[in-house]
């Protein structure tokens, strides 16, 4: 038999994650929201913040993992612009 993955709130793993900075032990949070300790651990390290913008806002894992692959998008959009108006400019 296949055990059926739970799906957890975005906002739900930021609370958890939210809690454990504030001092709660990853055994108590475990114990009290009924959540395997590895998948708090997961969550710790994907939300905990882990720098500041310059404007103070917390940057997490998460965003940083999320920036990374929005900057490869853009490069790779750049290179087909690039390419394109080498044609473009051939074709003059």
């Amino acid at each position: 038999m296949k055990e059926e993955t739970k799906k957890y709130p975005e906002e739900f793993k930021k609370q958890i994650v939210e809690l454990y900075e504030n001092g709660k032990s990853v055994i108590n949070l475990a114990r009290e929201y009924g959540l395997v300790e590895q998948t708090i651990y997961k969550w710790i390290h994907r939300y905990e913040t882990v720098a500041k913008d310059e404007s103070g806002k917390d940057v997490s894992q998460a965003d940083i993992t999320a920036m990374k692959k929005r900057i490869a998008e853009l490069e790779m959009e750049n290179e087909i612009l690039k390419k394109a108006t080498a044609i473009f400019a051939k074709t003059k």
